[in-house]
């Protein structure tokens, strides 16, 4: 039996102050949108999200929440917190430029995780939050996760980075030409557009959706299919097979709801996320976290392959972090904390309230049952 969670609040937080940049520049004034679910307490979870996410966790994750989840609002007070460079809120590039009067645009700074969580650190200060029992997020949002860790050690009780490691050279590779694609779209004007370039952005959407499935995913669902309105691959150069519907769709619906520059800012971050950032190096970075450290690897994901998780894990370890590994086992390739949350839920239940790793194998080995029996 679960219960819906609460909304306590959307918010903006404001600061005019000058925020500091790892690249050297700064933003004045600052905003941060915000959520908040249950009551606001001195302790809190921080739901970070993934690239085109928002605050409203609860809108993008609603499987996570409620009573026997991962996030009971009854007993917890679970905030989101857009990150800075987006377009739902918090100060990015649609933002007026206070030097101008116009908006940011192509102008507005590159944006590390880093500073990311430390802008968030400051909205949880103003709020009154002193201990964040958990931080979890999948993608950039298991970045920002460990970048808490390591440089608000005291402040994290345990984190979570579901499908997040510092991208590999493929990884690199396929966000550039996504960047590209944008800015060679005739209507993105050097990124000063009035309308979204709306095919650039498209594209790039539709080559990320490649990098987030996995090739047994696409085989299983469109394999060889034409597309769905009935039309022949061979009557026609541009007639489409179904996968090729599939991506353009995807790429449309993104167009309708985020913003092209932030796109490219909010990628570039993923680009440039190194724990080592700031210190002598990612051993010297890894030994300041206190807290307990949870990786969750999804077994068909290419882009943060299991592998690189797991290896990660093995540098945590080396560097005396509390620190495990769950895989969840998912067709959905990255996008399965997203896709799977059924299976995900149960692991993060196990490995956040029980300290019985008997216990979390149990339900580890049920979640996998449960999604061979649906596969069959």
């Amino acid at each position: 039996m679960s219960t819906e969670p609460t909304l306590e609040g959307d918010f903006t937080f404001a600061v005019d102050t000058p925020f500091r940049l790892d690249s050297g520049g700064a933003l004045q004034p600052v905003t941060l949108h915000y959520a908040i679910y249950g009551k606001l307490r001195e302790e809190a979870i921080l739901i970070c999200h993934a690239l085109s996410g928002s605050a409203r966790a609860a809108d993008w994750w609603p499987e996570m929440f409620g009573t026997k989840r991962p996030f009971d609002t009854d007993r917890d007070c679970v905030i989101g917190i857009n990150v800075l460079g987006s377009c739902y809120g918090s100060t990015g590039p649609g933002s007026i430029d206070p030097r101008t009067t116009k908006p940011y645009g192509p102008d507005f700074p590159l944006i590390t995780i880093r500073d990311m969580v430390r802008a968030q650190a400051q909205l949880l200060r103003h709020l009154g939050v002193e201990r964040l029992s958990v931080v979890i997020g999948g993608s950039i949002g298991g970045m920002q996760a460990l970048q808490w860790a390591v440089d608000f050690p005291e402040l994290v009780g345990t984190a979570v980075a579901i499908g997040a490691t510092p991208l590999s050279a493929m990884g690199l590779a396929l966000n550039h030409l996504q960047r590209q694609v944008i800015r060679l779209d005739p209507d993105f004007r050097g990124g000063r557009y009035d309308e979204q370039p709306a095919r650039g952005l498209g594209i790039a959407r539709s080559i990320a959706m490649c990098t987030y499935k996995s090739a047994g995913l696409f085989h299983q669902r469109f394999a060889r299919k034409p597309n769905r309105n009935g039309e022949d691959p061979l009557a026609a150069l541009d007639n489409r097979y179904d996968i090729a519907g599939y991506l353009d769709y995807q790429g449309g619906k993104l167009v309708e709801r985020f913003d092209a520059n932030s796109y490219l800012v909010i990628s570039k971050a993923m680009d440039t996320f190194d724990l080592a950032l700031g210190y002598e190096s990612e051993e010297q970075a890894l030994r300041r976290i206190r807290a307990k450290v949870l990786l969750v690897g999804i077994s068909s994901d290419w882009l943060f392959p299991a592998a690189d998780v797991r290896a990660l894990l093995a540098r945590l370890r080396a560097a005396s972090v509390h620190s495990q590994y769950l895989e969840l086992v998912s067709e959905h390739g990255h996008d399965g904390f997203l896709a799977d949350t059924r299976l995900l839920a149960p692991l993060l239940v196990a490995a956040l309230a029980a300290e019985d790793p008997k216990l979390r194998r149990q339900v580890w080995l049920a979640a996998a049952s449960q999604h061979a029996a649906r596969k069959n």
